[in-house]
């Protein structure tokens, strides 16, 4: 399925009951995107690529520049980050008491970030966070709603890997549920580990598509080894996130790690980042 350019995405969001409100095609340093307007702030996309190290060799020292010849390697998609600008929280997402107004900025954000992703046609899988708290607002048929825009407007629901936060995979019943329910919608699913032990209830079926690990908790707690073992057994790719520096990746790099994300990575790190 080829997706609609950015411009008709944006064209045909002006039809719709609630992202016609919100969204349009930004200007300046936002020009060639889609932004969204809520209030008095400004949203915004960007998109911290995740990269599979296992395609290339690597020298000794990491050159963090998409200039180099190599890179780092193959893109198996982007996690999207969320922009706030304007008279607004830092984390408004955070800070807001209201379940109602938490879900209509959650579904804002995924839309806008899903029209800045496939309109430009960008390889990959599109990696998306959803807030602990909206997984409780909602009380059944997690991903129909975001199935069902996404669907509206021509894009594919298999290209988006929903990430579910620590607080969820901690709970085993509940992880089982979100699981089934967002692939029976067409997604993927990517679970955050809240420690290493806890990959172990990814044995069970459902199982998700993805696993992620902060690498720097992993890499003190010294349970790499273990993780990309375990993963391997369970064929489940392995995702270590937030790699801040040289030394983590080489670090990594002894355990057959494949799959890697984080400001290392980035030559041009976005810094107004809320998730």
């Amino acid at each position: 399925m080829i997706s609609p350019s950015l411009p008709e995405l944006v064209a045909r969001a002006r039809q719709h009951p609630f992202l016609g409100a919100h969204i349009v095609e930004g200007s300046g340093e936002h020009a060639q995107q889609a932004i969204a307007r809520h209030g008095a702030m400004t949203i915004a996309s960007a998109y911290e690529p995740i990269f599979d190290v296992g395609t290339h060799s690597f020298p000794q020292v990491l050159t963090a520049s998409p200039e180099s010849a190599e890179r780092f390697g193959d893109e198996l998609g982007v996690q999207a980050i969320t922009l706030i600008e304007g008279d607004a929280p830092p984390d408004p997402f955070a800070q807001t008491d209201d379940d109602r107004e938490l879900v209509t900025l959650d579904r804002l954000a995924r839309a806008l970030h899903a029209f800045n992703f496939f309109g430009p046609q960008r390889h990959g899988l599109l990696f998306l966070r959803v807030h602990e708290r909206l997984l409780k607002s909602v009380k059944y048929d997690h991903g129909l709603h975001f199935s069902s825009v996404l669907m509206e407007f021509g894009m594919s629901p298999s290209r988006v890997v929903i990430e579910l936060p620590a607080a969820a995979v901690a709970h085993k019943t509940f992880l089982g549920y979100l699981t089934k329910s967002y692939q029976h919608y067409g997604f993927k699913v990517a679970g955050n580990l809240p420690n290493a032990g806890q990959i172990m209830a990814f044995a069970d079926a459902p199982r998700p598509d993805f696993i992620k690990m902060d690498a720097s908790a992993a890499l003190r707690d010294s349970v790499v080894k273990h993780l990309v073992a375990y993963a391997h057994r369970l064929k489940i790719p392995l995702i270590f996130s937030n790699v801040s520096d040289e030394a983590q990746f080489n670090a990594l790099q002894q355990f057959d790690v494949h799959f890697v994300q984080g400001p290392v990575f980035d030559a041009h790190p976005v810094h107004a980042q809320v998730r």
